[in-house]
Order: C-alpha cells, then sequence, then structure tokens
C-alpha cells in the first residue's frame, strides 16, 4: 500500500475560509495512481469530497468522511497549426499555472489571473472572469471514475458547460475526480480589454498596446484592490453566482431599478451583478456577528477570525432572503456547503 491516510486532521489549513472543521480521514495525493488502490481498498463506496486548493468550500461542521486533497503537478505543451495545447496536472495551482502561460507567452488565460483553486477545479467550476470563460479555451480533460476505478477523458461538449457550471457540478456531482486538464490556446489570440476596469488601469498605467503579461498585471491589481487575501482575512472569493433571469423579468426589473447593473447574453438573457444586488440591500461592509461582508465586494462573505461555517451559512442565507424580498430573484451560492 502506497499512501497513507490521516486520522482526525484539522482542515484549517486546507480552507481558505480558516474554518476549523475536522475530517475523519484526510490523504494528500501526489500520483494519481494512488486513486485506484483507493478504489481497490473500496475507500470510494464511503463517504468523501476531492479538495483542491479549498478555495470554493465552506465548512458548515466536522466531516465524517473521507478528505482527499489533490496535489499532483506537472505542466507540459505542444503546438499544432495554429494551437498551443497545454495540459497540467490537476493539483496545480490555477494562478501559477496562469503565469506558466503568460511567461512562455501562451495566450487566451491572462484574464483569468489570480483566481483561487487550483487546475482540477476549473472546469467542474467552469471558471471565468473579465470576459473570458474556461469553456472558450478548455479541449478535454482527464478524469478518474470513482464508480468503475478507470481513467477516462471528456472533450469539451462532453462537459455540458453553462455559467459557472458543468456536468460535473451536477449529472456526475461527486463521481469524478480530474487529474488533468488540456487548454487550446490560439497562437494568433486576440487580447480582451473589453470590462471597464481593465481599460480603465491600463489607462492609468498609459499603456496603449498591452501584452498578455499587462492584462494579467492589471487583472491581478484589480481583484487584490476588490478581493480581500485570504492569507490574512478568511472568504472563498465570490460567494453568489450572478443570477440570469429571462429578457422580460429583466425589463419589469429595470423599470422599477434604472440604475441596476447588467450584462446582455447572446441567448437573449440578461446577467445580473449580484454585488450590485446585495449592495443595494444594504450588506456592503456589514458586519452579522462573526462574520462580515467585505467592504469593497459585496458579493464576498468573510471570516474576521473567529466565525464558523454554519454562521458563515446563516449570514449569506439572510442576503438571500432579503434579495428574494426586495427583487424577487432567487441567489444562488458558488461556493460548495458541506
Amino acid at each position: 500500500m502506497t499512501y497513507h491516510i490521516q486520522e482526525n486532521v484539522s482542515l484549517k489549513p486546507f480552507n481558505t475560509f480558516g474554518v476549523d472543521a475536522k475530517a475523519n480521514q484526510f490523504i494528500k495525493v501526489e500520483d494519481e495512481n494512488i486513486l485506484k488502490e483507493l478504489h481497490s481498498a473500496g475507500l470510494f463506496e464511503r463517504q468523501f469530497f476531492v479538495l483542491g486548493g479549498g478555495s470554493n468550500v465552506l465548512f458548515t461542521r466536522d466531516y465524517e468522511g473521507l478528505i482527499l486533497q489533490i496535489a499532483t503537478k506537472g505542466i507540459t505543451h505542444f503546438i499544432e497549426g495554429n494551437y498551443i495545447y497545454v495540459t497540467a496536472k490537476g493539483g496545480e495551482v490555477w494562478n501559477e499555472f496562469v503565469w506558466h502561460c503568460v511567461e512562455r507567452g501562451f495566450a487566451g488565460v491572462e484574464n483569468m489571473a489570480l483566481i483561487p483553486g487550483t487546475v482540477g477545479a476549473s472546469p467542474v467550476q467552469n471558471i471565468g472572469a473579465y470576459g473570458t470563460e474556461l469553456m472558450d479555451i478548455f479541449y478535454s480533460c482527464q478524469a478518474f471514475d470513482t464508480l468503475t476505478g478507470e481513467f477516462t477523458t471528456f472533450q469539451n461538449a462532453d462537459c455540458q458547460f453553462t455559467y459557472r457550471d458543468s456536468i460535473f457540478k451536477s449529472q456526475y456531482k461527486g463521481q469524478y475526480i480530474i487529474t488533468s486538464v488540456t487548454y487550446k490556446l490560439a497562437v494568433n489570440h486576440r487580447i480582451n480589454t473589453s470590462y471597464g476596469a481593465i481599460e480603465s488601469e491600463l489607462k492609468q498605467r498609459h499603456i496603449n498596446t498591452p501584452t498578455i503579461k499587462d492584462i494579467a498585471e492589471v487583472v491581478s491589481h484589480i481583484r487584490v484592490e476588490k478581493l480581500p487575501d485570504p492569507s490574512t482575512i478568511g472568504n472563498a472569493g465570490s460567494f453568489f453566482k450572478n443570477p440570469i433571469i429571462s429578457e422580460g423579468q429583466f425589463q419589469q426589473l429595470q423599470q422599477a431599478f434604472p440604475d441596476i447593473v447588467f450584462y446582455p447574453m447572446a441567448d437573449q438573457r440578461v446577467k445580473l451583478a449580484a454585488g450590485w444586488l446585495i449592495e443595494q440591500c444594504g450588506w456592503k461592509g456589514k458586519v452579522d456577528g462573526n462574520v462580515a461582508v467585505w467592504k469593497n465586494q459585496a458579493l464576498v462573505l468573510t471570516n474576521p477570525g473567529q466565525a464558523n461555517g454554519s454562521e458563515i451559512y446563516s449570514t449569506s442565507s439572510k442576503i438571500v432572503n432579503d434579495i428574494q424580498q426586495k427583487f424577487g430573484i432567487e441567489l444562488e451560492r458558488e461556493v460548495n456547503i458541506l
């Protein structure tokens, strides 16, 4: 047996909220082939949860099953025609992967700099930021099927990507462990400065023809300005998804709230800024017991030090209720609740 299972492990160092919950069993997976051994031992027949960087999870209680932390490393690439195919192991830190690409001139991920988490979580969540979506650069992933004990490959179409969602969060939730991801990046990539915050920051820096490094640095700066550093203030980044509603519902809302912040979508639906909705309900910068809503971004719930997971969840429920009452919209949590 080549793996070591620890018992009764504190999860505080393994979640960015800094919540002190315990795992009944814990294993750090540094070689994906260990997954086959764990399957043979019957460990996937019990309760388990796959943890990457711990940046998209809220532990509301101790975890009675097995926590697997995916910590596999390695990045390779090859160029074919007009595309660069970059493959990264699931345990690679996402931001380090972004900079690996930027430093080599591989364009397409620079707008997603400083998103917390790991490569393995990127297709599960279908991450995105500042005008770039993972589903637009995702080529394939290798995943371990915890039911059959076999590795399989998912192509882009297999993943059924939608906004902050994929088949791994719905039909196959908890079944597959993503062990590596391949991204398809265009050699002749067009730099995306479509989000106003990027353009204004570039102007302040007197950059007229930005490189991908400029974009990555600007996006990182914007995120640092807006979001608290998890190493000093516990948080999981954006706690809620931006809601998507029909054109008809949007028109009614816009009549009642002319200043509502929105983004038109290609399918004649409208995406609303959840942060704006939360702010209108008076939550931005508000302290609720041991929990606080971040002063610079109402989407972010923080643990200044003493909050437990159930308190953070309770605050999120109050916000959900307030948005429902004021706007008639059901906010959806982006964070995994355990």
